[in-house]
């Protein structure tokens, strides 16, 4: 019986010290869509910053493919200790597993969901030449030219997609959906006035709305935010539409809760430091606060949530 008290202790011994030693080398952390994306811009300012305080590099390789789901695999089925790491979101996470009935994850039990970095808001957003100076008067407009009106989004199954569609359904209005590779030829084809309109990240229009080239009618933050003069679909009367286009930190599943732990409460307070919030603020980021248990509900709720928009959209996986 002695014997077996004094393995248990060693076992738990070498447990705390494996622990206390993490990390004793360089961590991934596996961004899964192309470099220069918000995704991209939050890993690497996450990763700068963690590498700064646990001493040790954290370095981010791009894996983009599938909407974030290669890369997302990829994590889900490496090794549990601390040194592959995933900039997870809405998209990999939430959207595409609504997006296919064969999926190679579950979003919520194949990860350890650590920490949410926050993202920025949707905006619904005209070509100047559209009389629509509101978001009430774009909506009695396309009413009073049902199907007429056409709006792009970067992609089937994207935000910008789902946030609008959900806005129809929640307007009573019908307007057309052009779906782009990407919010780059979206954009394009808004500003020379080829699509009446554009759902996309604010992020994404911040650009041409200060230049003029496109009037943001409303965002989908919880409030308006300090650097943007543009109304919220919630004032508008639709609080069923607020939502951000999300990113966050997840493991493998499995991982020590004490790594978790650590990594949540790093990644907090780096999202704090005011340089960073000086960074994230032109882009209408706000940062995440969520502790390990209650992101890891947030993310559950996410996926509940935007099955049904993503199956009544009709939107499937390229």
């Amino acid at each position: 019986m002695l014997r077996i008290l004094l393995v248990t202790l060693l076992l738990h011994l070498a447990t705390d010290v494996h622990a206390q030693a993490w990390p004793a080398r360089t961590v991934r952390v596996i961004a899964p869509f192309a470099a220069g994306g918000t995704a991209d811009l939050l890993g690497r300012i996450t990763a700068g910053k963690l590498s700064e305080s646990l001493g040790q590099s954290f370095i981010v390789e791009n894996r983009p493919g599938a909407g974030g789901v290669l890369g997302s695999e990829l994590v889900a089925r490496a090794t549990p200790d601390g040194y592959t790491l995933l900039v997870s979101g809405v998209a990999s996470h939430a959207v595409a597993p609504a997006l296919s009935p064969k999926f190679p994850f579950d979003p919520v039990k194949d990860f350890a969901h650590i920490a949410l970095f926050g993202g920025p808001p949707s905006v619904l957003a005209v070509h100047p030449s559209l009389p629509s100076r509101d978001l009430k008067s774009f909506i009695a407009f396309a009413k009073s030219k049902p199907r007429e009106l056409t709006y792009g989004s970067p992609g089937n199954g994207t935000q910008g997609h789902l946030i609008a569609e959900l806005f129809k359904r929640s307007a009573g209005i019908d307007i057309q959906h052009i779906p782009y590779k990407g919010a780059s030829g979206a954009m394009v084809d808004v500003i020379a006035g080829h699509t009446h309109a554009i759902s996309t990240t604010l992020t994404t229009a911040s650009t041409h709305i200060r230049s003029g080239r496109l009037r943001a009618l409303a965002i989908s933050s919880a409030a308006r935010l300090p650097d943007y003069d543009v109304p919220t679909f919630r004032e508008a009367g639709y609080p069923e539409l607020v939502a951000s286009i999300w990113f966050s930190l997840s493991g493998p599943a499995a991982l020590p809760a004490d790594i978790v732990n650590r990594l949540n409460s790093e990644v907090r307070r780096a999202l704090q430091l005011p340089d960073v919030r000086a960074r994230l603020r032109p882009e209408g980021i706000e940062p995440g606060n969520l502790d390990p248990k209650a992101f890891t509900e947030f993310v559950a709720a996410e996926v509940k949530r935007w099955a049904p928009v993503v199956k009544a959209s009709g939107a499937r996986a390229d």
